[in-house]
């Protein structure tokens, strides 16, 4: 049979055990106990080992004071315009009384959530879906002062509330999307009227100039031609009297008879023959007879003229150096080919200046190195009313 003194003894020892265990309490960091005496509110304790009555004292809430975060699952929301919209929030929260927070609100975690989605419908009910999309900040920051305020006396206190998402309905987010879409591809087809105007502007410009320089290089080139028809003509009609005076003055200071006239003459006639009309060519049968004949008849006109020619009256016709001619030719070519290739680089030049004065909206810009105002060459040649340059200063203005 055991001995009552030894139970006794294990009983008072299992006792002090589980008493001495009741009354340790030990405290994370950034948490706070509240401990309840016989059902009442005691004291608060912090971050540590504490030490409580057993039976009596215990440790009925244990707040942790580090920042919260809760999301809440979406809500629908009406706006004034009669849309539902799908509302995501977040809330950040944090207690700074333990004790309100313990016995001010049965559940503190519901109690925001409820108060948050009322006042999201209170705040929403008074906005447009257009204001809703565009006033998030806004929300946000009403819905935190509501918050705030509510959840003061429960010893909470709400750091930052964000509207994760706001979702409108499928059909209303059909129709933005297509109004966005629309939106986008009006804005390219203005730009690319846009570019298509600046295109054709910058294209008619160029033909005119194009024009312009066309007509001037027209002009100069049948000035040239015409010029160098002129110059053929002197020199072939120079050339051709030349050789006519060296044939003459050849025959007069040979001192022709009739034996070279009838030779000449017997020369000139396959020649004769040579004629496609000539089908039947007759030969007199007295060629001799008529060779006298034709050398008595020159006969008889030198004689006419002042008889026997005098060599001393005429003189051989100077030398003509070809080659002299052709290089002083060339020379003087070239010296005109480069006065037209600097002339025709100045123009350039003028023309240019002038592109950036029709450019530039003042008209006032002055020429590199120059320091004068750029002018137009070609404005004197257009029309006071250009039906392309207006659109362009219409454009640049």
């Amino acid at each position: 049979m055991p001995d009552p003194f030894l139970i006794i003894v294990i009983l008072l020892a299992v006792v002090a055990v589980v008493a001495l265990g009741l009354s340790v309490r030990v405290i994370q960091q950034m948490q706070v106990g509240i401990v309840q005496r016989l059902g009442k509110f005691n004291r608060e304790i912090g971050p540590g080992l504490h030490l409580i009555v057993p039976f009596i004292d215990r440790v009925a809430y244990t707040m942790d004071m580090r920042e919260a975060v809760v999301p809440f699952p979406p809500q629908g929301v009406i706006t004034e315009d009669n849309l539902m919209v799908g509302i995501d929030s977040v809330i950040y929260y944090q207690i700074v009384d333990p004790k309100r927070a313990a016995y001010e609100a049965q559940n503190y975690i519901q109690a925001i959530e409820q108060l948050t989605m009322t006042t999201l419908r209170n705040i929403i009910g008074g906005m447009d879906l257009e204001q809703t999309l565009t006033s998030r900040e806004e929300i946000n920051q009403k819905l935190r002062s509501v918050l705030d305020e509510a959840t003061g006396k429960w010893g909470i206190k709400v750091n930052r509330v964000e509207l994760r998402s706001i979702e409108p309905p499928a059909t209303i987010r059909d129709a933005m999307e297509k109004g966005a879409r629309a939106e986008r591809e009006k804005r390219a087809q203005i730009l690319l009227a846009e570019g298509q105007r600046q295109s054709q502007i910058l294209s008619a410009s160029g033909d005119r100039e194009s024009s312009i320089l066309r007509a001037q290089g027209e002009r100069e080139s049948a000035v040239l031609k015409a010029q160098a028809d002129r110059q053929a003509s002197m020199l072939r009609a120079e050339g051709e009297a030349q050789a006519i005076s060296t044939v003459f003055n050849a025959i007069h200071a040979s001192e022709p008879d009739e034996s070279l006239l009838a030779y000449q003459y017997l020369q000139m006639l396959p020649k004769l023959a040579q004629g496609d009309s000539n089908k039947v060519w007759v030969i007199p049968s007295e060629l001799n007879d008529a060779l006298k004949g034709l050398g008595s008849t020159a006969g008889e006109a030198i004689s006419r003229f002042g008889g026997k020619a005098d060599p001393s009256r005429f003189a051989a016709p100077e030398k003509v150096d070809v080659f002299e001619e052709i290089a002083a030719s060339k020379r003087a070519e070239e010296a005109e080919s480069q006065r037209s290739v600097q002339q025709a680089i100045a123009e350039a030049q003028k023309i240019e200046q002038g592109k950036a004065a029709r450019l530039n909206p003042a008209g006032e810009t002055a020429a590199i190195g120059s320091g004068q105002p750029v002018t137009d060459p070609v404005a004197d040649l257009l029309p006071e009313n250009d039906p392309v340059a207006e659109p362009q200063r219409a454009t640049e203005e």
